[in-house]
């Protein structure tokens, strides 16, 4: 009877080296963020992005950004709860989904419109994208994303 209850327990992973991985994944695409005064300026955006003569056209869906605000902790033990609050920071993100991106460089131009429709940003950019592993290289690949930040009317291109 103790062998049946150690070979269920075995079987559940109790006592195992291996570690456990969610069912957490990530999509394949390119994030951006965008700060304060070019922000408050776009009301649309899209990205091309271009490898071995293939070219994809994405939406961009913005999103108000925040940045984290800490409220203190309980006390100085190492369990001690600590506690934090979003705060809106004038940014926009996103993100843009684009199937097969490659991990190699690409060829990006990100055009921002005003509410006008009027594009005030319409540059190009290389970047390389990466492979993700959200639950850790353990647990195997996810997507492949790229990154980049505007900021005082300029695009550049983030590691991920």
């Amino acid at each position: 009877m103790l062998g049946l209850a150690l070979l269920a327990l075995t079987a559940c992973g109790f006592g195992s080296d291996e570690r456990n991985c969610t069912l957490i994944g990530s999509e394949t695409g390119i994030n951006a963020d965008i700060t304060g005064p070019d922000a408050s300026r776009v009301a649309s955006a899209s990205l091309r992005v271009c490898w071995d003569g293939t070219c994809r056209t994405a939406r961009l869906v913005l999103r108000p950004s925040a940045t984290t605000v800490p409220r203190g902790c309980d006390g100085e033990a190492p369990d001690a709860v600590c506690a934090a609050s979003a705060s809106p920071d004038g940014g926009r993100y996103g993100f843009a989904r684009v199937a097969d991106l490659p991990e190699s460089p690409v060829q990006v131009t990100l055009t921002l419109r005003d509410r006008r429709g009027r594009a005030f940003l319409d540059q190009g950019l290389r970047l390389t994208p990466k492979a993700t592993y959200p639950n850790g290289p353990h647990c195997g690949r996810g997507g492949t994303q790229g990154a980049l930040t505007v900021a005082n009317g300029k695009a550049t291109a983030r590691a991920r």
